[in-house]
């Protein structure tokens, strides 16, 4: 009887912390057979898609690491890398030396903006979502206004291909040609008609050993003391304010390098709106991963990853199949995206109040008992 009860419990514990994960999977075994793709052409979207994206959601552990939840502010470092993408279009250096110096480039500005939004979420401890989410309407006006009015007169762009001819600001797309799929095709491999990105892969690999690496380094130890409690860690010696902007620094620079990646396989942007979704899509990707506020994993952004944009993938087909129009399935996946959020954000809150509530059963009864001793 007790093995059955707890069988039961430990069900009941891994349906609650897996259910994105298991509602997703349930999502995509419904789509399939809907949207009619064959496997090949599956697997290789999808291998595709993970090329594109992981690297931008690996940089949302760090912050999450120093307990400073999910960094809606990773879209600072997407729009320096954009602004770095528009230097080396303008100066027109392609290939692998092209991606190279754009990430050399956007890492000042981005350091500079994870700095400034460092700083600021210090200030507002425990809203730091709230503040990263805002500071991406902030600056992404500061942006508008240097890509539409500054670049031309205040900051030279020479080149016809990018800038207006009226002679300030930046035409609606910046093209990528000679950029796309620089990396993607280098040492690239074709398995069964996939094709696999080895180099994209590598780069990604790096990165994934660099943060296990990190997790084990002191100052790695020190943001997971401040996620844990930031008093006990100040308490132990730690510059807790410096570890947390030290956090988001590293997050918005890689945040810059993963719109670098993202943006070469597709080969262009729109100027002023291609960082706009980024920060959304990337933490919903984690969050389908399996992932919280508290805690996140590599294993979280590659499972997150599959299954997200396999839904993204099938879902306008399988709408297309079900009511006639394709639009359906967008809007469905748009859905999705936000409503995966804001049900991790429902859970994460229940679950730390309904801790609260029997850690204050567990001290008043503690409480009880040491009375009726005295």
């Amino acid at each position: 009887m007790k093995m059955k009860k707890d069988l039961r419990g430990q069900t009941s514990n891994f349906l609650q912390n897996n259910l994105v994960p298991i509602m997703f999977i349930a999502i995509c075994i419904v789509c399939y057979p809907l949207a009619g793709f064959s496997p090949s052409y599956l697997i290789n979207e999808i291998v595709t898609r993970m090329g594109r994206n992981i690297f931008l959601i690996l940089s949302l552990l760090i912050p999450i690491m120093a307990g400073m939840g999910l960094n809606f502010g990773m879209t600072l470092g997407a729009m320096a890398g954009q602004i770095a993408l528009i230097f080396v279009t303008d100066w027109q250096i392609w290939g692998i030396p092209g991606v190279v110096l754009a990430m050399l480039l956007s890492i000042p500005l981005s350091a500079l903006m994870g700095l400034m939004c460092g700083k600021l979420m210090n200030m507002v401890k425990g809203r730091e979502m709230i503040l990263g989410y805002m500071m991406n309407y902030f600056v992404g006006g500061l942006y508008q206004l240097v890509v539409l009015y500054m670049m031309g007169p205040i900051i030279p762009i020479k080149h016809a291909s990018i800038r207006l001819p009226r002679g300030y600001g930046l035409r609606t797309t910046v093209n990528l040609t000679n950029l796309r799929q620089c990396l993607d095709n280098q040492f690239a491999i074709r398995v069964q008609g996939v094709k696999i990105p080895v180099l994209t892969f590598i780069i990604i690999g790096a990165l994934c050993l660099f943060i296990l690496w990190f997790r084990r380094t002191k100052l790695g130890q020190d943001m997971r003391a401040v996620g844990q409690d930031m008093e006990v860690a100040r308490a132990a010696g730690i510059k807790v304010e410096r570890t947390r902007i030290i956090a988001i620094i590293m997050s918005t620079v890689f945040a810059g390098f993963g719109q670098i990646i993202y943006l070469q396989n597709i080969g262009n942007f729109p100027t002023c709106t291609a960082h706009t979704q980024i920060g959304m899509f990337c933490i919903a990707a984690l969050l389908v991963g399996g992932a919280s506020v508290e805690k996140a994993s590599i294993g979280n952004v590659f499972l997150g990853v599959i299954l997200f944009h396999t839904m993204f993938i099938m879902a306008p087909r399988a709408g297309a199949a079900i009511t006639g129009n394709a639009m359906i399935g967008e809007y469905f996946r748009v859905f999705v995206s936000y409503g995966v959020i804001t049900l991790a954000l429902i859970m994460y809150e229940t679950k730390k109040r309904r801790a609260r509530s029997q850690g204050g059963a567990l001290l008043a009864l503690a409480q009880k008992e040491g009375g009726v001793q005295s």
